[in-house]
């Protein structure tokens, strides 16, 4: 198939689409009622040829509005319900957009931020069936517009062309064994990549949906009466449900996680908590996504002693070539790649990827950090992410993050965010720093730390690392 939407179409029409609480879609149900969305885009105004912003969630409902749009040359282009208004609005700026499509529940945030870009809110009915013949998009026609996460600035909209897509939901489908038997679901929301990006994978390689519109203990409790197999979250929310004493849930098979990285105890405790489940890692970015992936025969050799392979994130992924850019004398350097499954490239033919790594010689990726996170201590190099992995080890410490501050002596110092495994108990600052000492370079270790109960991330899980560099300017 050259298109998403056209591997959709192929589907058997009488298979299992999306499943809810409330009822099943067949293929053919909502397909019907991509072609009700479609009549609503045309009585609300939309012009074809301009992207559709909304604010949904996983819902039956947005399914059909992703279709339809994608079908009439609108492509959606889902935001995120939790961003600022004025965030929303400078998204709905860039993209050119006049409206703004709202699930009722995202009312008035919608209209708060519509009102700032003087666009209109209008808020998504129930498609109705309709008959109509939706055509078929044309592979270098959008199938829809996600936006980066935000961590670092402003979101930023990756396009996403229906060949391209079909390519990356092929790839994906082979990675996570999606087919008519599956029935997959994510924790991650609608606009998101692993969100929206997935659900499509999966809407293109016949397997059943499953609406899962906001993390929570109970919702994922609820998974297990819809046949769920597999299922993606995030290390934050395993977490939450090891905590809970949650995690299983009888009918899944196969567990996906990603967009940021999993402590190994916690994972060596969910292969503990799910011995019969296969266990997949996917790396990637928006942009390109999955750039590599820790398969389930590697979460075997980690569980049986090559623990050191829960610190990479794979190998590359089936299509894809990876580089490491001007590698130094340690073969470290900016990662980048290409595959056709990827939305963009740079003019070279390849996706800077902006992470720093290396590939070890038996192929496995290991990431050290964003390019602009580096600090610079006297005129050496210290990745935050390395010095993290050491620190992450210490019995006495849940999660860690390690960032530059300024000095005037060194232009930077290492500073380590800590939230201890027992609040009431932190270890101390010397105990840490000779843990440290013992593994790592005396200009790598921490010369001062700080104790909190949380570190800030999005709802994705990602470290929101310069929301911390805002907090110490300077200790």
């Amino acid at each position: 198939m050259n298109t998403w939407s056209e591997m959709i179409a192929a589907r058997d029409p009488d298979a299992r689409a999306v499943v809810d609480h409330d009822g099943t879609w067949t293929v053919a149900e909502l397909q019907r009622r991509a072609a009700g969305a479609a009549d609503w885009l045309d009585e609300a105004g939309f012009a074809a040829g301009r992207p559709v912003p909304a604010l949904l969630g996983t819902t039956k409902d947005a399914f059909a509005l992703l279709l339809g749009a994608a079908a009439t040359d609108r492509p959606l282009a889902p935001l995120g319900p939790r961003l600022s208004p004025p965030e929303i609005a400078s998204c709905l700026t860039g993209l050119g957009a006049d409206r703004l499509v709202t699930a009722p529940a995202y009312r008035d945030a919608a209209e708060r931020a519509a009102a700032l870009a003087g666009c209109e809110a209008v808020v998504l009915p129930s498609p109705p069936v309709s008959d109509r013949e939706l055509p078929s998009p044309a592979a270098d026609a959008t199938a829809f517009i996600l936006h980066t996460s935000g961590t670092s600035g402003v979101p930023k909209a990756a396009w996403a062309r229906q060949d391209r897509m079909a390519a990356r939901a092929s790839v994906n489908a082979g990675l996570l064994e999606l087919g008519p038997t599956t029935v997959y679901t994510t924790a991650s929301p609608f606009h998101h990549i692993a969100g929206l990006g997935m659900l499509a994978v999966g809407l293109a390689s016949e397997s059943a949906l499953a609406c899962f519109p906001e993390f929570s203990v109970d919702a994922w409790r609820g998974l297990e009466p819809l046949g769920v197999t597999h299922a993606l979250l995030v290390p934050t929310m395993v977490e939450i449900l090891l905590a809970a004493g949650a995690l299983d849930i009888g009918t899944l098979r196969l567990l996906v996680y990603g967009g940021a990285p999993m402590h190994p105890d916690t994972l060596r405790r969910t292969l503990a908590e799910l011995p019969d489940v296969r266990f997949l890692q996917i790396f990637g970015q928006t942009e390109g996504s999955p750039i590599c992936f820790l398969g389930p025969g590697a979460h075997q050799e980690a569980a049986a002693g090559r623990v050191e392979l829960l610190r990479s994130v794979g190998r590359p992924a089936p299509g894809v070539t990876l580089r490491v850019h001007e590698p130094d004398e340690d073969g470290e350097g900016e990662l980048q790649a290409r595959a056709e499954h990827f939305f963009r490239t740079e003019t070279d033919g390849w996706l800077h990827t902006g992470d720093l790594g290396r590939i070890a010689e038996d192929g496995y990726v290991y990431l050290l950090g964003r390019r602009g996170d580096m600090i610079i201590r006297g005129g050496e190099n210290v990745h935050p992410v390395e010095v993290e992995q050491v620190i992450s080890q210490h019995p006495g410490v849940r999660e860690v993050a390690v960032l530059g501050v300024p000095d005037q002596r060194l232009g930077q110092t290492v500073h380590a965010v800590v939230v201890p495994a027992d609040p009431a108990a932190p270890p101390s600052d010397e105990e840490l720093r000779a843990h440290v000492r013992a593994q790592l370079s005396g200009f790598k270790t921490p010369s001062s730390w700080s104790f909190v109960g949380a570190l800030p991330r999005n709802q994705q899980g990602k470290l929101l690392r310069r929301v911390l560099v805002e907090q110490y300017p300077g200790t």
